[in-house]
């Protein structure tokens, strides 16, 4: 017996579950974390800088007891530099800076760090649940369009 389970996730986890999602996916990317971000070094960049795009994650939450409120990773590439925070309401969110690019450039460079922030959190909350329900992995896949297909067996 065989089935198929397409997975859309709702990020709510703390903040430690978040900044592990993000590390992993931005260094898949080729982003460094920045050196510890300093708010008056932030405001200093965001000066220089021409533009800026801001996005909220849809469906996101940093639980309040499992984190720092105003906790960020800073992460960049290439000139463009990406600082993933929560805001006022709980909710993940991306703010991408960068000088030379349009802010639609800087808004699909976002997104496309969402979707694999996105990617990585589901990846480790199913492969943590399967672990839990004594299910093992026979096979795993990552496709060109780099979906993540996963074999298990029920033990």
């Amino acid at each position: 017996m065989s089935s198929c389970v397409i997975v859309t996730p709702l990020i709510i986890a703390g903040w430690p579950v978040i900044t592990a999602a993000v590390t992993a996916a931005c260094a898949s990317l080729g982003y460094s974390i920045a050196a510890a971000p300093n708010v008056a070094a932030l405001a200093a960049a965001a000066a220089k800088t021409r533009n800026r795009a801001e996005i909220d994650i849809e469906e996101s939450e940093v639980l309040q007891e499992a984190g720092p409120v105003g906790g960020q990773i800073v992460v960049e590439r290439e000139g463009v530099r990406a600082i993933f925070a929560r805001d006022a309401r709980g909710a993940l969110k991306l703010c991408v800076e960068g000088e030379g690019l349009s802010k639609a450039e800087l808004k699909k460079i976002g997104e496309e760090l969402i979707g694999r922030v996105t990617q990585q959190y589901a990846y480790h909350k199913i492969v943590t649940e399967l672990q839990q329900h004594n299910m093992s992995i026979v096979d795993e896949e990552v496709t060109a369009d780099r979906t993540v297909k996963i074999r298990v067996r029920n033990l």
